[in-house]
């Protein structure tokens, strides 16, 4: 209650020419307080009837939290079901003209259908708004067929490509048609002609019966659609069926988002290729990636020269701004951007300026600040002249290698003792991007710099993540919209020791949603708060943390902020059965980042190498896929000959948390690095020829166990791995345990972590250069649950 009455009281009354100077604001609040009910609403009831205003004031409807059911104009559409809809009033004092927010006031809309009849509502991640169960199920045909209204053709048929990839490869079912025309039995029907025209750009209404129809205004409903098919199927044994029922679905937020740093940390373009369709999986709509930045100088020596910085695009302009450790080429860049459009996603890219802005002043030192550190711009001419530049390259011409209508500049945490230069800077950029016919984000930090130099509000969207900053109530007054991205809430910084290495995701599900910043809450359906957003900033540059690393933290946040954007809290949210069942829904067709394995029980493999053909002995058919120049020795082991030697294996890697056992007989004469286990992620070696040391290396990182195999002698290997770190275990005793290790810098007290984990490389004993020397045996492969 703390935050509902610091809100009212210290944000929420509206500008007008007198309204901030309003001393009895308390009494105000006290009778905006007062309207508490709407009259009745019926099944028969189109509009929404009005509280009674109070004598002296007049009432205004600004927003639901449910707009298919109730819009900003008042207007009812039946639901399918009984559905709660939070109404956004603002109350006028005619006397002065001030506002004042109303508290929420939640109303019950009677739907066509009577609640709770039928086949129970499905799980899926989010939840579906409506939902009116049938009896029985639908059963996809052993040739499915996806038809498109022939209406609706050109718009469909990209999303519709991707839903008959997903489904060959969730059902393994390869013959599946497209064809335009009217469903027959067993069909999946796709059609834009809605009559329900207030599901709105993202709303979709799914009918399951003898066959199933997709109807929805826009092709983005449509494709949210089949991620709802695509997780019922997931999560049925046969991936056939689907309960019959009608569902009527849309989300809460208009803008569900993640932002990830790639400037101080590098993620391949395959690794954004998948955060793609991940993200879509669970209908979040907003990929914002932050293109460039730069680590702390403290921990480089205090030597701006040295301290890592990146701008992660080819530029043209000024080709020595790109970085040489990862970089995406326009067309990768492009390409990713037409994923995402079949895919509903939008992707929003940051050049972040004024300040991380190292990469920028390395490539044109004459842009660098002198007085507050060459990570800032100087705001002078000079910089004006390198940005313009650069935005320019990447914004002008038909064929614009940013093609989404918006566009993030940055804008945050510069010195405010240059608050007046920081405004017109951030003024500047704004109205140059939209010169391009961009719509634009920044963060802001308005509060920060204060001063009297006019920044353009309208139109301009602000992602608020500390009210210190840019006070969210302050910036809604001032006319821009935000994304809800509270520090304190949804920033990841890994294994840094401040904000979150894991999100408190128990918490987030059970208390947060956007309209929450900081501790400012704002009224449910307020139109100017477009949604939230949740980060991963890599803060400490080379720290060891890998994608997959990251992923581990992002993937259980990913499935808790779906369901808070898209539903807010709701009478079913349950966070222990949200928990339960959301083990059962992945990361999406033919997607496994984390590496996780289906088996009978917890062990996945077994080799024990008694046959020619290497057959898996745990009961999980995953014999040997292809050898090639290793032999199966007179006492059953494997024998691995160095070079080009291996076994190929079903499985390419094992993700946390696991247990690689083998017993092991090196050669004399291993070369340097050989190579007992690869992927094409990570190798587990025999680091160096004298020492025989075991090692591990993944992403350029290389770490190795202090101690030696013994060459000539068998002996019993253990690898366990989890989010924390790696551990060697040698016939059955604890060796060596990789983890919580700390880096340390001169002069200063700050220390960084370094992460030693090891998503468990597999696809090959071996290699097709390096591979080990020697004698394998009792492979056991166990990933715990």
């Amino acid at each position: 209650m703390k935050y509902q009455c610091f809100a009212v009281l210290s944000g929420l009354l509206w500008q007008t020419a007198t309204a901030q100077h309003v001393a009895d604001s308390a009494a105000f609040a006290k009778v905006a307080a007062s309207v508490k009910t709407v009259p009745a609403i019926n099944k028969n009831t189109r509009q929404l009837p009005l509280p009674t205003a109070p004598a002296g004031y007049s009432l205004q409807l600004k927003g639901t939290d449910r707009l298919p059911v109730i819009d900003q104009q008042g207007r009812i559409t039946t639901p399918l079901v009984d559905a709660p809809v939070s109404l956004y009033f603002v109350l006028q004092r005619h006397q002065d003209n001030a506002q004042m927010d109303v508290p929420n006031i939640t109303v019950t809309v009677p739907g066509k259908y009577a609640t709770n009849t039928g086949n129970p509502r499905p799980f899926v991640i989010p939840a579906l708004r409506e939902w009116c169960g049938g009896k029985g199920s639908y059963t996809l045909p052993a040739t499915p067929a996806l038809v498109i209204d022939p209406r609706d053709t050109a718009a469909l048929l990209p999303g519709v490509t991707v839903f008959k990839e997903d489904l060959q490869l969730l059902t393994g079912i390869q013959h599946i048609s497209i064809r335009t025309g009217q469903p027959r039995k067993g069909d999946i029907f796709f059609s834009l002609q809605s009559t329900d025209p207030q599901l709105g750009k993202e709303g979709y209404q799914l009918e399951i019966a003898g066959d199933i129809r997709i109807q929805a205004t826009h092709a983005q409903g449509a494709f949210w659609a089949t991620r709802t098919l695509l997780q019922i199927l997931e999560q049925d044994g046969q991936h056939r069926h689907i309960p019959q029922g009608i569902t009527r679905d849309y989300p809460k937020y208009a803008v569900r988002g993640f932002v990830l740093d790639v400037g101080r940390k590098f993620f391949s373009m395959a690794f954004l290729r998948h955060y793609v369709k991940f993200m879509a999986y669970y209908k979040m709509n907003d990929f914002h990636i932050h293109l460039n930045d730069n680590a702390f100088e403290k921990f480089f020596g205090n030597n701006w020269d040295s301290t890592y910085s990146s701008f992660r695009l080819e530029n043209n302009t000024f080709p020595n701004l790109t970085a040489k450790d990862g970089s995406y080429s326009k067309k990768a860049f492009i390409a990713l951007q037409d994923l995402a459009d079949s895919c509903a996603v939008k992707i929003i890219p940051e050049i972040d300026v004024p300040a991380h802005s190292l990469a920028f002043t390395k490539a044109v030192p004459q842009t660098a600040s002198l007085l507050y550190g060459r990570d800032h711009l100087n705001l002078d001419s000079a910089s004006y002249d390198m940005i313009d530049k650069v935005f320019r390259e990447y914004l002008q011409g038909p064929e614009a290698v940013f093609k989404g209508d918006e566009i993030h500049i940055g804008t945050d945490e510069y010195s405010k003792k240059e608050a007046e230069k920081f405004r017109a800077f951030t003024d500047h950029y704004i109205r140059y991007v939209e010169s391009f016919g961009k719509k634009v984000r920044m963060w802001g930090s308005l509060t920060h710099a204060q001063g009297t130099t006019p920044v353009k509000s309208a139109g301009v969207t602000m992602n608020a993540w500390y009210n210190g900053y840019a006070d969210p109530a302050d910036m809604m007054r001032q006319g821009y919209d935000l994304i809800s991205t509270p520090d304190g809430w949804l920033y990841i910084v890994p294994a840094a020791g401040y904000y979150h290495d894991y999100l408190n995701i128990a918490k987030i599900y059970q208390q947060w949603e956007p309209n929450m910043i900081g501790e400012a809450v704002f009224p449910m359906g307020h139109p100017q708060i477009k949604g939230g957003s949740f980060a991963v900033w890599n803060d400490h540059a080379g720290n060891g943390i890998t994608e997959k690393d990251v992923h581990d933290r992002v993937f259980p946040a990913m499935q808790v902020l779906a369901e808070k954007m898209w539903n807010g809290h709701t009478t079913q949210s349950d966070y222990q059965q949200f928990a339960t069942n959301s083990r059962s829904i992945g990361e999406g067709p033919g997607l496994n980042m984390r590496a996780k394995i289906t088996s009978k029980d917890t062990v996945a493999l077994h080799y024990d190498f008694s046959n020619n053909q290497i057959s898996d002995i745990s009961g999980n058919s995953r014999a040997a896929l292809e050898q090639h120049r290793v032999v199966i020795s007179q006492k059953q082991t494997l024998v691995l000959q160095g070079g080009n030697s291996y076994v190929k294996t079903p499985l390419t890697e094992v993700g946390y948390p696991y247990s690689i056992e083998f017993d092991i007989k090196p050669d004399a004469d291993n070369r340097p690095g050989a190579v007992i286990f690869s992927s094409p992620n990570a190798v587990v070696t025999l680091l160096q020829q004298e020492t025989g040391k075991l090692g591990f290396s993944r992403e350029g990182y290389h770490y190795h166990f202090n101690y030696t195999l013994p060459v000539g002698t068998w002996t019993h290997v253990k690898l366990t791995g989890n989010n924390k770190g790696t551990s060697l275990f040698i016939n059955g005793q604890l060796t060596e345990k990789l983890e919580g290790a700390m880096r340390s810098f001169p002069n200063i007290k700050d220390k960084n972590a370094i992460i030693q984990t090891l998503v468990f490389p597999l696809q090959m004993i071996g290699d097709t250069v390096n591979a080990f020397k020697g004698e394998i045996d009792n492979l056991k492969v166990i990933q715990t649950r």
